[in-house]
């Protein structure tokens, strides 16, 4: 025969424990100590199984639980024990105290197993991976540190390197033959008057006009690398 149920599962509450609850279980194994969880629920006043209550007492309220993130050393012994005895939360939660087996086990898929294979170690064998480095908790800082800096100089220099349509000023112009002497009565050749001259500036590239001419043309309308239209 299976095991008979620790209570009547119609008669209990499920869901999240309320502040209530809480307090009655706290007041009663403070009182009397955790003893048979099977029996305590009907003893403390609690509509709850007495599986909801080990839980709730051994992984939320018991006054010598660790908060907080897990240190350094907690890591490296989490990962030392793992390689030893593999899955077995509950027996490395008995060398961590104040922390439980079920906070050990999602710290362990979440984080660890992150850590390790960054520093090019299989989670599972603890054995280095096939075709990687295996780097120490110094080097991956450093590493991190590193891919910071080059992934920040590459944005400056895209930065730098790029160019704002809005400054453009690409100069185009044209010339044409100029209009030729002209001769006087006296047969002395005579030069035509200076030919306005029309540039025509797309703004498009370089900042204050750097590139357009039309400010070196002479008066003769001709300047080397210029062209302008005469009319």
């Amino acid at each position: 025969m299976g095991r008979s149920p620790c209570c009547e599962q119609a008669h209990t509450n499920r869901g999240a424990w309320t502040k209530e609850e809480d307090e009655r279980l706290i007041a009663y194994i403070n009182a009397h100590g955790e003893g048979c969880w099977r029996s305590l629920p009907k003893a403390a006043g609690l509509l709850r199984c007495g599986k909801s209550c080990r839980l709730r007492w051994m992984n939320y309220l018991r006054p010598d639980l660790k908060r907080g993130n897990f240190t350094e050393e907690e890591d490296e012994i989490i990962i030392n024990l793992h390689a030893l005895i593999g899955n077995k939360w509950s027996v490395i939660a008995g060398r961590l105290p104040g922390r439980t087996d079920n906070e050990i086990k999602n710290y362990w898929n979440t984080h660890i197993k992150r850590k390790l294979n960054a520093r090019g170690i299989d989670p599972q064998t603890h054995s280095p991976i096939a075709g990687g480095c295996v780097r120490t908790a110094e080097e991956e800082a450093v590493a991190s540190s590193n891919d910071i800096d080059a992934a920040a100089a590459a944005a400056e220099e895209e930065h730098s390197s790029s160019v704002d349509d809005g400054d453009l000023d690409l100069t185009i112009s044209l010339r044409l033959p100029s209009r030729p002497f002209k001769t006087s009565p006296d047969g002395a050749a005579t030069p035509p008057a200076a030919s306005p001259t029309i540039c025509f500036c797309y703004h498009l590239g370089f900042r204050g006009g750097e590139a357009c001419s039309c400010h070196r043309a002479s008066s003769s309308g001709y300047v080397s690398g210029y062209y302008g239209f005469t009319r």
